[in-house]
């Protein structure tokens, strides 16, 4: 396992989210970074958990980490384990009272966890072989600046959400 750390939130060009995984102890040009597919509301929710920004309402992994420190829990590792058919495969490690327990989970829902709980992400090193790119092909201005682009556009629409517009 490689530890990693999230370089940032980009859009392909059909436009569809990527997170991109960078070994956390190597330079972005010597190294391979892992790009894996997301949906845009976990990119979203990437994106607010990694830059320590809060949404007005609590998203999911909001609830899920309040859950957690709810129950005297946390969030050991998540490790992103394998890739089958172009699909990866996560595991969140959970601590807690209970003992220690291993739960499958989507990346990108336990990368927007482990961001908020401050816990070390992995990939396997047969994943970053097979999947990843060379760390050389990323611009890294680019994705920080995509990021906060996105950030910025996600905070202006919350200003301007009133509550009766989800009102039935």
């Amino acid at each position: 396992m490689v530890q990693v750390q999230v370089l940032g939130v980009a859009l392909d060009a059909k436009q569809q989210h990527i997170v991109l995984l960078k070994p956390l102890f190597e330079h972005l040009g010597e190294s391979r970074v892992l790009p894996i597919w997301i949906g845009e509301q976990e990119a979203t929710s990437i994106l607010i958990g990694a830059s320590g920004a809060h949404a007005p309402r609590p998203l999911s992994h909001d609830l899920m980490k309040t859950l957690l420190d709810t129950l005297d829990a946390g969030v050991a590792e998540v490790e992103v384990q394998r890739i089958d058919g172009g699909t990866f495969y996560a595991a969140i490690t959970l601590t807690g009272p209970a003992g220690r327990h291993v739960v499958d989970a989507r990346p990108s829902d336990a990368i927007a966890l482990a961001v908020r709980m401050g816990a070390p992400l992995f990939v396997a090193d047969e994943v970053l072989e097979e999947a990843g790119i060379p760390g050389s092909l990323i611009d890294e201005s680019a994705a920080d600046d995509e990021a906060e682009d996105e950030l910025a556009e996600f905070k202006k629409f919350i200003e301007g959400v009133d509550p009766e517009d989800f009102r039935g």
